[in-house]
C-alpha cells in the first residue's frame, strides 16, 4: 500500500474494525494478560503485608529510611519523600514504585510491539488490512489492549493497598500514576513500531528509551534531594513526584496524560506515512561475505544475541555495583532488625549473609536470561527460519546443542560480571579487599542451578515445543523460593523444588561439592534428553 493510497483513504473509515480486533486481541492474550495483571497486583499486596510485618516499629522503618537515603538507595528507589518519618505507605511508594513501574512499562511495550510490528513481520497484518479493516485500526486496538492491561494492574494495586489499610486517596494516586507511566511507554513502543522495520528493533529501541528514562530519573534524584530539574525529564519521575502518602499532589500526572496524547498522535501520523511491513528507518546492508565466525551455529546464535547479551551484562554489572555499595548500610540495618535478618536469610556473619542473598538475585537474572535465550530458538522455528537452516547440512542436535552452549556461556558471563562488580563495590564499602573473592565465589556457585533451568528449557524445546514457555515456571518458583521462603515459611522440600534450593549459600556457608555435581548431572541429562527428542520430532511442531 503506497503513501498516496493511504492518503486517499477517508479518515472516517480509518478505524473500521477496531472493536473486532480488540476483542480478538483480548481473547488471544487473555492468559498472558491475566498473569501480568495478577502477578504485579499480587506483588504489591504481598510487599505491603510483608514489609508491614518486618518493619513493625518506627525505629526499624527509620533504619530502612537511612539506607534509602544513600545514592544506591535513591537509584533503586526514588527521591525519598517521607524518609524523615518513614511510614509503610511512604515505603511502598519509594521502594516498590520503581520496580512495578518498570515491569508495567515492559508489559506495555511488549504488548504494543506484539500486536503491531510483530504482526507485520509475520504477514498477518496485510491479511487483516485486505479486509474490512481500517488502516489505523490495528494500532488503535494494540494501544487499547495495552491501556486496559495497565488499568487492570492499577485496579488490583489500588484494591490491595486500600484493602491493606493504607489511605484510599493516596492509594488511588499511586495506582493511577503507575498505570499512566506504563501507558506512556506503551505509546513509545507505538512510535518505535512505526519507525523500525523489525519487531526486535522496535522493542529494543523502546527498551532503550525506558532505560534512559530510568537512568535520567536516578541521576536527577541524586543531584538534589527529592529530585532535580533533570528528574522531571523522565516520565518515571512524574509518578514519583505525586508524593503519595506524604504530601499528595495530582498535578505531575497531567504531564503523563499530555505525553500519552502527543505520542499517540505521532504514532498515528507515522502509521499513515509508511507502507505496511516497512519502517521509516530502513535496516542497513550487511557485508557481502560473512566472517568465519558465522560459519557454524554457535557463532550465528551468539551473533544474533550479541546485543541482548551485552545489555544483560551491563544490567548485571549495575546490579552488582548497587548491591556491593549497599553492603555497609544493609549490614548495619540487618544487625538492628532480627526479623529482616530472617527474611533475607542473613545468619552468622552478616557480610557473608548479604553476599549470599545478593548472589540469589544474580542467579535469578541469569536463569531468566538462559530461558529466554533457549526459547529464542523456538521463535526461529515458529517463524519458519529454522527450516531453512536444517535444509542445509546442519544436523538438528548440533543446532539445539549450539543454542544450549550459547545460553550456558552467556549465563556464566553474567554471573562473573555480577560477582566481580559486587565484589569491587563491597570491597570499597567495607574496606575489605577480601570481599572480591567471596562475592565472586557466591555468584559462580549458582551456575550449576542456572544450567538446570536452561536444561529444562532445552528439554521442552526438544520434546514438547508447544509447552516450552512452561520453562518460565521454573524461574518463577525459583524466585518465590529464593526470595520469599523465610517470609512464607516454606518447608524445606518446597524450597528444594527449585534448582537454586540445592546451592550452598556461599560465602555464608562452605562449598558443598556434592549438590553442585548433582545439579550438573541433572542439567546434562536434561540437555541430552532434549537433543534426542529434537532429532525425532517434526519441524515445525
Amino acid at each position: 500500500m503506497s503513501t498516496t493510497t493511504v492518503a486517499a483513504v477517508p479518515r472516517s473509515t480509518a478505524y473500521t474494525g477496531t472493536t473486532t480486533l480488540l476483542r480478538a486481541a483480548l481473547r488471544r492474550d487473555r492468559r498472558r494478560l491475566l498473569i501480568w495483571v495478577l502477578s504485579l497486583g499480587a506483588l504489591t499486596v504481598y510487599a505491603t503485608v510483608g514489609l508491614g510485618a518486618i518493619y513493625d516499629t518506627a525505629a526499624s522503618r527509620q533504619s530502612r529510611a537511612a539506607v534509602m537515603e544513600t545514592p544506591a538507595g535513591i537509584v533503586l528507589g526514588g527521591p525519598g519523600y517521607g524518609t524523615e518519618n518513614y511510614t509503610l505507605g511512604a515505603m511502598i511508594a519509594n521502594e516498590l514504585g520503581l520496580s512495578v513501574v518498570i515491569a508495567m512499562a515492559l508489559m506495555s511495550l511488549l504488548l504494543v510491539v506484539r500486536h503491531t510490528r510483530a504482526e507485520e513481520d509475520g504477514g498477518s497484518a496485510e491479511l487483516l488490512l485486505s479486509g474490512a479493516v481500517g488502516r489505523r485500526a490495528p494500532l488503535l486496538a494494540a494501544l487499547l489492549v495495552m491501556a486496559l492491561a495497565d488499568l487492570g494492574v492499577g485496579v488490583v494495586v489500588f484494591a490491595g493497598l486500600a484493602g491493606s489499610g493504607l489511605a484510599a486517596v493516596d492509594s488511588l494516586a499511586l495506582a493511577v500514576g503507575w498505570a499512566l507511566t506504563g501507558i506512556v511507554f506503551g505509546c513509545v513502543a507505538g512510535v518505535t513500531g512505526q519507525v523500525m522495520t523489525q519487531a526486535r528493533a522496535a522493542s529494543g529501541t523502546a527498551l532503550a528509551v525506558l532505560g534512559a528514562a530510568a537512568a535520567v530519573r536516578g541521576v536527577g534524584d541524586i543531584l538534589r534531594e527529592h529530585g532535580s530539574a533533570l528528574s522531571w525529564l523522565s516520565p518515571i519521575a512524574w509518578a514519583q513526584q505525586t508524593r503519595a502518602f506524604v504530601d499528595l499532589r495530582w498535578a505531575p500526572l497531567g504531564l503523563s496524560v499530555v505525553l500519552v496524547a502527543v505520542l499517540t498522535t505521532v504514532a498515528f501520523r507515522l502509521d499513515d506515512r509508511r507502507d505496511v511491513g516497512a519502517g521509516l528507518v530502513q535496516p542497513r546492508r550487511g557485508p557481502a561475505a560473512a566472517p568465519p565466525s558465522l560459519s557454524g551455529p554457535v557463532g550465528l546464535l551468539a551473533r544474533l544475541q550479541r546485543g541482548t547479551i551485552v545489555s544483560w551484562t551491563a544490567g548485571l554489572v549495575v546490579l552488582g555495583l548497587t548491591f556491593g555499595s549497599l553492603a555497609r548500610s544493609v549490614v548495619d540495618m540487618v544487625a538492628d532488625n532480627p526479623a529482616l535478618a530472617r527474611a533475607v536469610g542473613a545468619t552468622g556473619d552478616l557480610s557473608d549473609g548479604f553476599a549470599a542473598a545478593a548472589s540469589t538475585y544474580f542467579a535469578l537474572c541469569a536463569a531468566g536470561f538462559a530461558v529466554a535465550s533457549v526459547l529464542r530458538l523456538r521463535g526461529e522455528e515458529t517463524a519458519g527460519r529454522m527450516e531453512l537452516l536444517l535444509a542445509t547440512a546442519l544436523e538438528r542436535r548440533r543446532l539445539l546443542g549450539a543454542a544450549a552452549a550459547v545460553s550456558a556461556g552467556a549465563a556464566a558471563l553474567l554471573l562473573v560480571a555480577a560477582g566481580l562488580a559486587d565484589g569491587v563495590a563491597a570491597s570499597a564499602a567495607l574496606d575489605d579487599a577480601g570481599r572480591l573473592g567471596a562475592q565472586l565465589a557466591g555468584a559462580l556457585v549458582q551456575l550449576p542451578a542456572v544450567l538446570v533451568v536452561a536444561g529444562v528449557a532445552v528439554a521442552l524445546v526438544g520434546a514438547a515445543p508447544r509447552f516450552a514457555p512452561l520453562a518460565w515456571l521454573v524461574v518463577v518458583w525459583a524466585l518465590v523460593a529464593g526470595l520469599f521462603a523465610p517470609l512464607l515459611d516454606l518447608p524445606d522440600w518446597a524450597v528444594r523444588l527449585s534448582p537454586l534450593g540445592w546451592v550452598p549459600r556461599v560465602p555464608a556457608e562452605d562449598v558443598d561439592v556434592v549438590p553442585l555435581v548433582g545439579l550438573l548431572l541433572v542439567a546434562a541429562a536434561l540437555v541430552a534428553f532434549g537433543l534426542a527428542a529434537f532429532r525425532r520430532r517434526d519441524v515445525p511442531a
